[in-house]
């Protein structure tokens, strides 16, 4: 009997089964039928985001950035980038703490942008400061790992 783990959609957040073996083959989410991994960071609210950080048995990189922030700006290609190369074995997301500031407070970030590495609401890791793709894909997988 495989493993199963618990995958948010990242369109519509509704939780699917998938076994730890077919993670790589991809998928469709049950409800709204797209794409369980897009290659691209999820666009985090207070409304979807216990959802991807606490029930995801995925560890979920977050991204804390403003609008306003030039190495926030900067850094999003690379953020980007590393979706694409960490998924399925990382979710990333991205929180606009400029719209989601109740989140931002109760990570007590202090400068952006920051990355976050959560398990199951744990915080595993964090990093301030803008990063490249390479950078940002060894910094997680480093922290991950060793989980």
């Amino acid at each position: 009997m495989s493993e199963s783990l618990l995958i948010p959609c990242p369109h519509c957040a509704a939780l699917n089964r998938v076994p730890a073996e077919r993670l790589h083959d991809g998928g469709t989410c049950g409800r709204c039928k797209a794409a369980l991994f897009a290659g691209t960071p999820v666009h985090l609210t207070e409304g979807n985001f216990a959802t991807h950080a606490e029930r995801s048995d995925l560890p979920l990189l977050v991204d804390f950035w403003a609008p306003w922030c030039g190495p926030c700006r900067s850094m999003a290609p690379a953020f980007d980038a590393a979706a694409r190369q960490l998924e399925p074995a990382i979710r990333l997301g991205k929180v606009n703490t400029e719209e989601e500031q109740r989140l931002a407070a109760r990570f007590g970030i202090r400068s952006i942008p920051t990355l976050l590495l959560l398990h199951h609401g744990r915080e595993i890791a964090r990093q301030a400061g803008a990063m490249g793709a390479e950078d940002i894909r060894r910094w997680a997988l480093a922290h991950t790992i060793r989980r």
